[in-house]
């Protein structure tokens, strides 16, 4: 069985992991699906674009590092550490495609990270059902989210396409877990601020 871990090793960790974050520190485990692709000069906004899906990541690990201090269940924790694991590996393909289109990251991630750990932390406060179900719906967003940037893809640029389409279907891996695992349907009104939320932050991560 695995140690119990305190609320403030916890909290701990959690500061090294948004240290790590916020640094550009991420490694990850899996290569980029656009490591054998073609790269080209792309037309377009693809560089803003990946700047909004690497606030997104920056928003993910916040989320599930938030969740975890309050995971109960074994089983939850387990899928929290597989999601985050995975989130990790886009977080460092996101920061590498902007560096090929010369793109950098949000100014305004710090502002982010701290308004998504502080979610993660209410949502795990509520009990695992509540983060399973807001892990849930925060899946199925981004993954509608991803899906409106692939359209939006210039047609050659197989190297963000390969990256977003990979992204997207470990979302979509992530969210099913997440009710597998008996996440509660969230009310609606959560679902709309979550979707405003989600709305200002990518509009003002495409500029800033």
């Amino acid at each position: 069985m695995r140690p119990a871990v305190g609320l403030l090793d916890s909290l701990i960790i959690a500061a090294d992991e948004a240290l790590r974050t916020l640094a550009g520190a991420a490694v990850a485990a899996r290569p980029s699906p656009a490591a054998n692709l073609p790269d080209a000069p792309q037309p377009g906004d693809a560089g803003a674009l990946m700047r909004v899906n690497h606030t997104g990541e920056v928003c993910a690990q916040a989320l599930y590092s938030g969740q975890a201090i309050f995971a109960r269940d074994e089983r939850v924790r387990e899928a929290l550490r597989t999601a985050a694991a995975e989130e990790r590996d886009h977080l460092a393909w996101c920061r590498k495609r902007m560096g090929e289109l010369d793109a950098r990251p949000s100014l305004l991630d710090p502002f982010w990270y701290a308004g998504s750990f502080a979610m993660g932390m209410l949502s795990g406060a509520a009990g695992d059902r509540w983060s399973l179900g807001f892990l849930a719906e925060t899946e199925a967003q981004v993954e509608r989210h991803l899906e409106g940037h692939l359209e939006r893809l210039a047609p050659g640029d197989q190297r963000t396409r390969a990256v977003l389409a990979q992204m997207r279907d470990d979302e979509n891996r992530h969210g099913a877990a997440g009710r597998a695992l008996g996440g509660a349907e969230l009310p609606y009104v959560v679902k709309l601020a979550m979707r405003t939320a989600s709305k200002v932050m990518t509009r003002t991560a495409y500029w800033v």
